[in-house]
């Protein structure tokens, strides 16, 4: 009489088992996580005797993501599978100008607009673009950062001036690898122009 208890207890430990293997097969992949590492722009031109406040940059929603975003056409947006940036890109892109700015020498004081840094400028940020291009769907994407940047003189909040900043990068392979290198490359670039325009400005009181 004990070789069906036996018999039954063998099924449910194996529907157990078939159980933990389903849940397993079934749990979300954890995503690769991509560093922005785009590097300090070069040091170039005479140092300001002002203060500037870094806003976090405005963004569409869908930008507004740890997600690394692709486009296959003018009206579709889509993210790389189980990929991800380490933070949401508005947030990566103010860090990285903070750094930029720290990095250049050129500057006597610098940090986020939340530290409560009394400030001769305030640099504010949007972030129109920040996309893998798949133009040709038989080659690698090309990498698209556009960011429209405006200096506020402060504390009057007057704009002082305006830039766009569009920068391409084809990735050299249609792997993350390669595209990751190709954001990095745009980055840069963008950040550089940013930084050389907006140390630009006059002093205040000019």
């Amino acid at each position: 009489m004990t070789q069906p208890f036996h018999r039954r207890a063998l099924l449910v430990g194996s529907g157990a088992l078939l159980l933990s293997r389903c849940t397993i097969l079934q749990a979300p992949m954890t995503p690769q996580l991509y560093v922005l590492r785009p590097g300090a722009p070069p040091a170039m031109g005479a140092a300001v005797r002002w203060r500037l406040a870094v806003a976090t940059p405005d963004a569409a929603q869908s930008l507004d993501t740890a997600r690394i975003a692709l486009t296959r056409s003018a009206t579709t947006m889509d993210y790389f599978a189980n990929a991800a940036w380490t933070d949401r890109v508005p947030l990566m892109l103010q860090r990285l100008l903070l750094q930029s700015y720290e990095a250049s020498g050129r500057i006597v004081a610098v940090d986020r607009d939340s530290a409560g840094l009394e400030t001769d400028y305030l640099l504010e940020t949007e972030i129109r673009d920040f996309t893998a291009r798949y133009d040709n769907p038989q080659g690698p994407p090309q990498v698209s950062v556009n960011i429209q940047a405006r200096m506020v003189k402060m504390p009057q909040r007057e704009i002082a001036g305006s830039q766009n900043t569009q920068q391409q990068m084809p990735a050299s392979a249609n792997n993350l690898d390669s595209i990751v290198v190709a954001f990095n490359q745009a980055t840069g670039a963008a950040l550089a122009q940013i930084i050389g325009w907006s140390l630009g400005m006059p002093g205040p009181a000019a």
